[in-house]
């Protein structure tokens, strides 16, 4: 059968999950990847109550939804990242604490190890999620900037996501960096040097979202084929660039989501440039058999009509691979006669 399709619950975190997952459900949505704030998992209570983890399993079952996923993303940030006064707004209070950067920086590694454990008691053998960066800041190479200068930032990722990733391997779980601006990894070169920099850890990989590589002008079918081993968990969003006014580029111009003059925005699945034709042959041809995660944004659009068509789409767009060569049965010793 085709793969499940399911809704990452992030951006629906105003809604209880007893709220949202019957709603996904009559949006044509086979499961949920449920993200680690609001009320959809928490991962203390996971860890220290087995009364949670069944409560969570009978609400989706009830609702005919699975899980094969959860999204610790806000926590992940906070790993590698330069702290400010952002990340508070982000953060669970016993991760932010006194707001000292290096505290936070070791309690969200703490909390994402966590992550790994709350995982497999779960039953889900994937964490999707960011890791922040050290060197984000420094993107553009002004002042002039040296490849030394930017390998610290990798060897620091390194330093940071080495023991986490030891707790994920401990615990058969793999981490799935959504490969992302302002993360480690943010197109096939830095993705490439990620991996290097774990020494190709296994349990590393990637949350394969094409709408973040698209508008950079990154070959986002080349990154299906380049790390298909490693891709633990694909998300569905679109994109559409080259539509503004000519007064804002690739880099923003500190304009919020929505504002008519960005050259580029996040569609509904579908409704953008995105070519997911490709993508599910692409998928199809490294073999990947894990969930159609729709991670549904767009200013313009009302998230429920957004949604319903982004499932709707998806279950439209996929197919099973072929089961043999279409030109085998040209040979008679194949033919029914």
């Amino acid at each position: 059968m085709p793969r499940p399709v399911t809704l990452f619950t992030g951006q629906w975190a105003d809604l209880p999950l007893a709220e949202l997952a019957p709603l996904a459900k009559s949006m044509g949505y086979d499961g949920l990847e449920l993200a680690c704030w609001g009320d959809h998992f928490n991962v203390q209570e996971a860890l220290s109550s087995p009364q949670y983890v069944k409560d969570k399993h009978a609400l989706l079952t009830q609702h005919g939804l699975q899980c094969f996923a959860i999204g610790n993303h806000l926590v992940g940030q906070a790993v590698c990242d330069l702290i400010d006064e952002r990340h508070q707004s982000i953060l669970p209070p016993h991760v932010w604490g006194d707001g000292e950067p290096e505290g936070v920086r070791q309690r969200a590694a703490a909390e994402l190890a966590d992550t790994a454990r709350a995982a497999a008691k779960f039953g889900v053998k994937t964490v999707t999620g960011f890791t922040g960066s050290s060197v984000w800041h420094s993107i553009y190479a002004f002042p002039p900037t040296t490849q030394a200068y930017w390998d610290k930032g990798f060897v620091d990722f390194a330093d940071r996501f080495g023991p986490i990733l030891d707790v994920f391997e401990q615990h058969d779980i793999n981490f799935a960096l959504e490969v992302h601006p302002t993360e480690i990894a943010f197109d096939i070169a830095s993705a490439e040097r990620a991996i290097a920099a774990v020494g190709g850890n296994k349990r590393f990989g990637f949350n394969y979202d094409p709408s973040h590589l698209a508008y950079q002008g990154v070959d986002y079918i080349k990154f299906v084929r380049q790390f298909g081993n490693r891709i633990y968990n694909a998300h569905m969003k679109d994109v559409w660039w080259g539509k503004g006014d000519g007064t804002v580029g690739t880099f923003g111009g500190h304009t919020s989501f929505g504002d008519a003059r960005r050259n580029w925005d996040f569609r509904s699945v579908g409704r953008g440039m995105i070519d997911f034709e490709s993508i599910i042959v692409a998928l199809n041809d490294i073999g990947y058999q894990g969930p159609l995660s729709v991670e549904w944004e767009d200013s313009r659009m009302d998230r429920v009509h957004g949604a319903t068509e982004s499932a709707a789409f998806c279950k439209r767009l996929d197919f099973k691979p072929a089961a043999g060569a279409f030109d085998a049965v040209f040979a008679r010793d194949k033919q029914n006669v």
